[in-house]
């Protein structure tokens, strides 16, 4: 799919592999280059360089981006590894990768074109020695903001692009970021990086210390996405519940989330990367009572073995967690709820698993992912005593995930005749696909809208970003199918 053009020809493809915020920060490759007059597209045929915006977090993401940046160089095109895995490796992963012409730090990414100009060029690019990032930025956080650090996603522009200067309100200001998917739903950034130390992961050490954008920031990225087609917004980050620490109010998520959901065009909100120990009772309320903000909450539980958190360098148990979802269900009883699990950690026993299994079966959680542990590089996880052998781990992670898929299968049944709010994703071959509110995108269910027995709204006429109101009335896994009853917000501008 070709997004822009360019007179000169210079054709570049972003493929973007991980989580949302790597979409993100490849949307904001795609305003810096656009804006220098190269091609953007997301189909790597025909382009002169391919970037791959890749995901380093655990080895089987390590192992997709190798083999997507191999793939781009069978096109014959020049390649540039970029994201959290060049982040994390740099020269290392430039000397054993020389099919990639480049790999680049995040620090490259606001003189992008001007990188990749060099690589068209047949220039040699070094790559650089990877440093724990968090150290690059001051330990208070009120004073990171200041810190001259390339944060990929927060739409800072080059001199180039810069039209207004840094005392010009945010709302006035051009906002960095070329979209790359021409959906209804789009993520919104909160923040880059994360100053917990969980045992296991190393994320902190090539994304950096925890920096907040600005509300202002924030609310003129959501217009200008509202005005593109977006209806929902996902908010990302590693961890939203610091969103606003470091701006001096640690209550900023919960002023936030209303704004946004006030914005015109704007039909739902949804948070994502909530911390159980950081989930305070205020956003409990704001999320699960506020119109407009999905009431869904994406917490990191990780396990629920008191033992187990304490090596993981983390807080709760089974019962606090299951006080949390309820005390959120008692607020909105048909919320949603998901979370992943680590299995096989250093020193988990039995016990420690039948504990996980306990919670898992009262939890009612609604999505629920499971990992098998395997150390990290760099991690404090790594070099801890009373590693679980891998058969042991293979057993457990096999155990959970069908002990997963059944309970995730039980809790859609629960949903059976009930009503939900549904934002239609696509519309194909007669197919409506679209989401309910507890259901976030891509890695929750979905929801299918089947013709009505009479009356009712009009299959055929449905668009994507139209909300519609349905009755639940079949279940396949974790997916749920409906009929739709009412249109709730028509997608603006659909031709009907």
């Amino acid at each position: 799919m070709e997004l822009s053009s360019a007179p000169d020809g210079r054709r570049v493809a972003l493929l973007t592999l991980g989580c949302a915020r790597n979409e993100v920060d490849s949307e904001e490759l795609a305003a810096r280059l656009h804006a220098d007059g190269w091609q953007v597209t997301t189909d790597g045929e025909g382009a002169d360089v391919v970037v791959v915006n890749t995901c380093g977090f655990v080895e089987k993401a390590k192992q997709d981006s190798i083999q997507t940046l191999l793939a781009a160089a069978d096109t014959g095109a020049k390649v540039v590894a970029a994201g959290c895995m060049a982040e994390r490796y740099g020269r290392e992963l430039a000397d054993s990768l020389p099919e990639a012409q480049a790999v680049l730090s995040f620090d490259d990414y606001p003189d992008i074109s001007a990188r990749l100009n060099a690589v068209v060029a047949g220039e040699a690019l070094d790559a650089h020695t990877p440093r724990d990032r968090r150290e690059l930025l001051p330990l208070t956080p009120v004073k990171r903001r200041d810190a001259a650090v390339s944060l990929p996603g927060h739409g800072t522009p080059t001199r180039a692009l810069a039209e207004t200067d840094e005392h010009t309100p945010a709302h006035l200001r051009q906002v960095l970021r070329h979209r790359l998917d021409t959906g209804p739903v789009a993520s919104l950034k909160l923040a880059s990086g994360c100053d917990r130390r969980c045992a296991f992961c190393a994320i902190p050490a090539f994304r950096g210390a925890f920096v907040s954008r600005t509300p202002d920031e924030l609310l003129a990225e959501a217009e200008w996405l509202a005005k593109t087609g977006v209806r929902e917004l996902v908010l990302v980050s590693e961890n939203s519940t610091s969103y606003g620490k470091d701006l001096g109010d640690p209550r900023a998520l919960e002023k936030l989330l209303p704004q946004l959901a006030a914005i015109d065009g704007i039909v739902r909100v949804r948070a994502s990367y909530l911390q159980p120990a950081e989930t305070r009772p205020g956003l409990v309320e704001v999320i699960a009572t506020t119109p407009g903000v999905a009431p869904y909450f994406d917490l990191s539980f990780q396990h629920s073995s008191e033992p187990v958190l304490r090596r993981m360098r983390r807080f709760g148990s089974t019962d606090r967690f299951l006080e949390l979802l309820a005390s959120a269900r008692a607020l909105a009883p048909e919320a949603g709820a998901r979370s992943n699990f680590i299995v096989g950690f250093p020193g988990e026993t039995r016990q420690d698993v039948a504990e996980l299994v306990r919670f898992l079966t009262e939890a009612r959680l609604d999505a629920i992912g499971v990992f098998d542990y395997s150390d990290e590089d760099g991690t404090e996880a790594a070099g801890l005593p009373g590693k679980v052998s891998a058969a042991t781990v293979k057993r457990r992670y096999d155990k959970l995930s069908a002990l997963a898929d059944e309970l995730c299968s039980q809790r859609a049944e629960e949903r059976l005749g009930s009503t939900v709010e549904v934002l239609v994703d696509s519309v194909a071959d007669g197919m409506v696909e679209g989401r309910a509110a507890h259901q976030a995108p891509e890695v929750d269910g979905s929801t299918t809208l089947v013709a009505p027995a009479g009356g009712g709204v009009d299959l055929a006429a449905l668009r994507p970003g139209d909300l519609v109101r349905a009755t639940v009335t079949a279940t396949e896994g974790v997916d749920l199918v409906a009929v739709p009853d009412e249109m709730i917000s028509a997608a603006p501008g659909a031709a009907r």
